[in-house]
C-alpha cells in the first residue's frame, strides 16, 4: 500500500472510496486507506460518525492537489535560484583560492598591497637584502625612500646587493643614489639584457613577478616563503650577479673595457646586428628605446668604424679586437 502523500493512490484506497460512495461503513483494518483518502481530500469525516465518511468531488480534489504541487515546485525553483546566487558568490572565492600554489606562495594583486608587504619585509631584514630591478632608472622620490630605508638596513648590519639594467648607468639620479649607497657598503651591478625581477630578504622570503594568473594586473606579485623555491630564486640571482658588471655610480665612459673602442651595450647591439636580429627586438632585449638604439648604431658606423653602410660596419666589427670581448664573456658565462 502506498503511503499518504505519494503521487498515486493505492488500490485499497480506490476500493474504499467506491464503497464509501455506496454508503458502506469503513471496516476494521481500513484505517491506512482512509488516511490516504483524507490526505487527498477525497473524503470528509464527521466526528460524530467516524465510520461513515462522506465522499468529495475527485476533480476538485485533483485541482487542489495540483495547485499545491505547483506551489511546492515554485518554492523549490526559488530555492534553486537562491542557491545559484550563493554558488556564484562562492565561485569567486573558489577561483581566488586557485591563485594560491600552496602555503608557500601568496598572490598579491594590488600594487599598494605589494609595496606595503615588501616594505614590511624590508624593515624586518636582519642579515641580507638581494634585489634585481630590470626596470628603468629610479625617480627622485624613489631614491629618497630607498636611501632612508636601505640606509637604516645597512646600519643594522644588513648586507645589500642590488642588480640594475645596464641602461641606468646613463641616469644621473640613479647614479647619485648608487654612489652614495656604495660608499656606505652596499654593492651594485648592472646587466645588459633581460633578467627576472625579485626581492629576497634574509633568504627566507622573496617577492617575484606573477606568471600564474592569466590577465593579472601588471604589477601583481607573489610573496614566496617556500624554502626550496627561495633557494632556486637565490641561485638565479647569484648567477645573474656573477655575470654582471660592478657599478659604483660612476657615469658611463666610452670604451668601458681597457683598450676597447666600444661599450658593453654597443657590443650587444653589434652582436645582434651580426646575427641579423631586427633592431626592434634588440631594443626590447636591451631595455632601450628604438631611437636610442639607432643613435648608437649611427655612432658606431660613422665614428667608431667610419664606414658608409651597416654591412661594412658588421664586416669591420667581426674582425675587430672588441669582438673577442664577446667570446671572453661567453666563456665566463659558461664557467659560471
Amino acid at each position: 500500500m502506498s503511503k499518504p502523500g505519494q503521487g498515486r493512490l493505492s488500490q485499497e484506497a480506490l476500493d474504499l472510496y467506491v464503497r464509501i460512495s455506496q454508503q458502506e461503513p469503513v471496516g476494521p483494518g481500513e484505517g491506512p486507506a482512509l488516511t490516504e483518502l483524507i490526505d487527498w481530500r477525497l473524503v470528509a469525516v464527521d466526528p460524530q460518525k467516524p465510520n461513515v465518511p462522506v465522499v468529495l468531488d475527485p476533480n476538485e480534489a485533483l485541482r487542489r492537489r495540483r495547485e499545491a504541487g505547483l506551489r511546492r515546485l515554485a518554492a523549490e525553483a526559488d530555492a534553486l535560484a537562491a542557491a545559484a546566487e550563493a554558488t556564484d558568490e562562492l565561485a569567486i572565492h573558489f577561483n581566488r583560492s586557485k591563485w594560491w600554489s600552496g602555503p608557500g606562495s601568496e598572490f598579491l594583486a594590488e600594487p599598494e598591497l605589494v609595496n606595503a608587504r615588501i616594505a614590511n619585509a624590508l624593515n624586518g631584514a636582519a642579515s641580507e637584502l638581494l634585489t634585481a630591478q630590470p626596470g628603468g632608472p629610479r625617480t627622485a622620490e624613489q631614491v629618497a625612500i630607498a636611501t632612508e630605508r636601505d640606509g637604516a638596513a645597512l646600519e643594522r648590519g644588513v648586507k645589500i646587493r642590488c642588480l640594475y639594467r645596464d641602461t641606468v648607468r646613463d641616469d644621473e639620479v640613479t647614479g647619485g643614489f648608487v654612489a652614495g649607497m656604495s660608499s656606505r657598503g652596499a654593492q651594485f651591478r648592472t646587466r645588459i639584457g633581460p633578467f627576472q625581477r625579485c626581492v629576497i630578504i634574509d633568504r627566507r622570503e622573496a617577492f617575484i613577478d606573477d606568471y600564474l594568473i592569466p590577465g593579472a594586473p601588471p604589477h601583481a606579485a607573489r610573496h614566496v616563503k617556500d624554502r626550496g623555491v627561495i633557494a632556486f630564486i637565490c641561485e638565479a640571482f647569484e648567477h645573474t650577479w656573477r655575470v654582471s658588471d660592478v657599478w659604483e655610480g660612476t657615469p658611463r665612459r666610452p670604451g668601458d673595457v681597457s683598450g676597447a673602442r666600444t661599450t658593453a651595450l654597443q657590443r650587444e647591439i653589434l652582436l645582434d646586428t651580426e646575427n641579423g636580429v631586427p633592431q626592434k627586438i634588440t631594443a626590447r632585449r636591451l631595455g632601450i628605446s628604438l631611437r636610442r638604439l639607432t643613435t648608437e648604431v649611427k655612432h658606431l658606423r660613422e665614428d667608431v668604424f667610419q664606414v658608409p653602410t651597416l654591412a661594412a660596419m658588421t664586416a669591420r666589427w667581426v674582425r675587430s679586437a672588441d669582438r673577442l670581448l664577446i667570446q671572453d664573456r661567453d666563456r665566463y658565462d659558461g664557467a659560471a
